[in-house]
């Protein structure tokens, strides 16, 4: 599936607003909007503290753009920009010049939903809204699989606590596997503009690789094309085993996200 700025640019602003959407649970959160995308820092150290969905109509406003870096300092949090390789390269130009550091990147996987898709039912059983879909999350996400290039890695604590603000904020269907009577993995999904964002999908370790995740796929898969998707989106790092499942049903790369952090970040 090609893909081109215009595309890049709808996929990341829904990302965006999946970012305000899990800031704003909490009052005291400093957003910016930003043409479309937006700047969110929440809690100290969260995954979802990001500026995100910019750089499609070329450089950021330099003086905005003093703004989020003088109220991330004063978060104690250093700016960091997730910057499509479809933006405008004009906005990366100016990032450089101001410091900016590569970090990484992460890869953007998509696919093109269908009516045969609605159809689809998963290998193993799949509830929605289960209690345990906090705890597995916390449980699998604090476990990584250690293939590919991640950018980060997160503590239990903060991986708990991002997760409440994902239970807390509007708009995320919440997906549990089983196998018998055990909760064996979990996943989100949040439709926004026709989009399907596949996100926080995980499986405690000693049920991988026997196809949970292929079934939370499925089910989200299948909702997204009965509520009207077009596309499905996953993010994920680099040459890891989640992208290496996700090409499996369908994904191609799309684009890559530069993973970039403001020069007061230390090395």
């Amino acid at each position: 599936m090609f893909t081109d700025a215009a595309l890049a640019a709808r996929i990341d602003r829904v990302e965006a607003r999946l970012s305000r959407a899990v800031g704003g649970v909490l009052s005291d959160a400093l957003v910016h909007d930003l043409d479309g995308g937006v700047s969110v820092v929440s809690r100290p150290g969260s995954p979802i503290n990001k500026v995100i969905g910019v750089g499609f109509t070329g450089p950021l406003d330099p003086a905005v753009l003093t703004d989020i870096e003088t109220g991330w300092r004063l978060r104690g949090e250093h700016t960091r920009v997730e910057l499509s390789t479809l933006a405008d390269p004009a906005a990366a130009e100016q990032l450089s010049a101001r410091g900016y550091r590569l970090l990484g990147f992460e890869h953007v996987l998509v696919r093109p939903l269908s009516e045969g898709d609605a159809a689809r039912e998963p290998a193993h059983p799949i509830h929605r809204d289960h209690p345990d879909w906090q705890p597995i999350l916390v449980e699998g996400f604090a476990a990584p699989d250690g293939t590919g290039a991640p950018v980060d890695a997160y503590g239990r604590e903060i991986i708990n606590t991002v997760m409440t603000d994902f239970a807390r904020a509007e708009g995320f269907l919440r997906y549990v596997a089983t196998q018998g009577a055990t909760s064996v993995g979990a996943a989100t999904l949040r439709i926004d503009d026709r989009i399907a964002l596949l996100c926080g999908a995980t499986t405690l370790p000693s049920a991988r690789r026997r196809g949970v995740q292929a079934a939370l796929l499925t089910a989200r898969l299948r909702d997204a094309s009965r509520a009207g998707c077009d596309l499905a989106v996953i993010t994920t790092a680099p040459g890891s085993l989640s992208q290496h499942n996700a090409t499996r049903q369908g994904f191609t790369m799309a684009y890559a996200r530069a993973i970039l952090v403001h020069a007061d970040a230390p090395a």
